[in-house]
């Protein structure tokens, strides 16, 4: 056990697990939460096995335990969570706390399927459950005085299932205040897995493939209308176009980019989209290896509107058929479900995390979208986590270091005495909300 404590501190997310040990700065284990078997193999890996140099994630059969952000497959989620604490922590449940961050809202029936998971699968000696807003809150202000001293800001967190906006006072989640999009990063992969099978190749079978090519090669457009008339561009000319090498279980055993230098060109656009220069920021090309081009023959797939259209769904999901409002009003709403004093407060102190926030200009194009929205006298600031798919996982080691997280715990003998009771961060910190 390499942690400052025995508190095990285990993020859930539907499309990553991140677990490690209360008091350390960063996971031990950040790995998928699924599980996947190979075409024609009765074998089926787990979590860190899928991220092997010599697997090959062509065409796998994915088994998640979560769906739409709720627990789905309790024996799923099980075998999951045998593997990243038995085998890539190392730890003995019977000896470990367990803070685990749970979803928003989640109903009674799938807590007390998550408490008998904990407690009589794994064995845990005690629980704590917390949520994702309260921690990244708990994590910011323990690094920016303006958050401590305010003890409020808004919690936007893109991830993999849902989209939400959380309001957070004094480390207490506003749940009448939240507002939720039902949108996140796997929606955004499954329309790029669409766009490709009816432009080029049939990748509906390719989720984890795709999803690579989305992390890698999509970025938020802040000129859609001058960056489409772009993408129409022969393809020398055309700033956008650029190619996904897929593995061929021979030689690559995993999809990469064709040419860095291509698929960087966007970067080097101004703002209006007028001119294309060849040259490509470094901190744009440090997200891709550095892979050997290879053989015009391999099997690719070219994207270019693609590449910004994918991630437009967050700020436009009406434009796709979707009968929601976007981020930019959503953020709205919940910041105006609030007391009137504490909405230009929430404005100034807009926090993002979750995975899709790592679109490239996506800060910049939220604040774009927001301004307008805002009354005038109404500050806008946006806080970019510097490593948003950590950012709860590092507030609830925050939480799990602290002398008296043991009294915010529920104890198995407790469990085992009145059953699936809950501990709830409305009860872990002792401050109270005054509106």
């Amino acid at each position: 056990m390499t942690g400052g404590s025995g508190v095990v501190v285990l993020d859930n997310g539907g499309g990553l697990l991140k677990a490690g040990f209360g008091g350390d700065m960063n996971p031990t284990a950040v790995v998928p939460n699924c599980m996947a078997k190979p075409p024609g193999s009765k074998k089926w890996l787990v979590a860190d096995q899928l991220q092997a140099q010599d697997v090959d994630v062509t065409g796998m059969t994915l088994r998640r335990p979560i769906d739409r952000g709720y627990l789905i497959n309790q024996e799923v989620q099980r075998e999951v969570w045998e593997r990243v604490i038995r085998n890539l922590l190392q730890v003995d449940p019977n000896n470990s706390s367990l803070l685990l961050v749970e979803p928003q809202f989640n109903p009674p029936a799938l807590q007390h399927a998550t408490d008998e998971l904990v407690f009589e699968e794994l064995g845990f000696k005690s629980l704590c459950v917390a949520d994702a807003p309260s921690l990244v809150h708990l994590y910011e202000a323990s690094r920016q005085p303006s958050l401590f001293r305010a003890q409020c800001s808004l919690v936007v967190d893109c991830g993999f299932s849902f989209t939400h906006a959380s309001p957070v006072l004094q480390n207490f989640t506003l749940n009448y205040a939240v507002r939720r999009m039902d949108l996140g990063g796997k929606a955004l992969t499954n329309y790029l897995k669409e766009l490709i099978s009816y432009r080029s190749l049939n990748v509906m079978d390719e989720t984890l493939l795709i999803d690579d090519a989305k992390e890698k090669l999509c970025f938020v457009s802040l000129d859609v209308p001058g960056d489409l008339r772009l993408a129409r561009l022969s393809s020398n000319d055309n700033p956008f176009r650029c190619s996904y090498i897929l593995p061929d279980g021979i030689t690559y055993k995993k999809g990469f980019v064709k040419d860095l230098d291509e698929a960087c060109r966007y970067s080097s656009l101004p703002a209006n989209g007028e001119s294309v220069r060849k040259d490509s920021s470094d901190s744009d090309r440090s997200k891709f290896e550095d892979k050997k081009k290879p053989e015009l023959s391999q099997n690719e797939f070219v994207l270019t509107n693609e590449r910004f259209l994918v991630p437009e769904m967050v700020f436009h999901p009406i434009d796709l058929g979707m009968n929601q409002a976007g981020l930019a009003e959503c953020i709205v709403r919940a910041i105006q479900a609030c007391h009137p004093h504490l909405q230009p407060v929430l404005f100034e102190r807009i926090i993002l995390t979750g995975g899709s926030t790592l679109f490239p200009r996506f800060t910049e194009r939220l604040e774009k979208e927001l301004r307008p929205l805002v009354p005038d006298d109404y500050q806008v600031k946006i806080i970019a986590q510097e490593d948003p798919i950590l950012g709860a996982w590092r507030g609830g080691s925050l939480l799990a270091h602290r002398p008296d997280f043991e009294s915010m715990c529920i104890t198995k003998s407790e469990y085992e005495e009145m059953g699936s009771m809950r501990c709830r961060l409305s009860g872990i910190f002792e401050s109270s909300v005054h509106l």
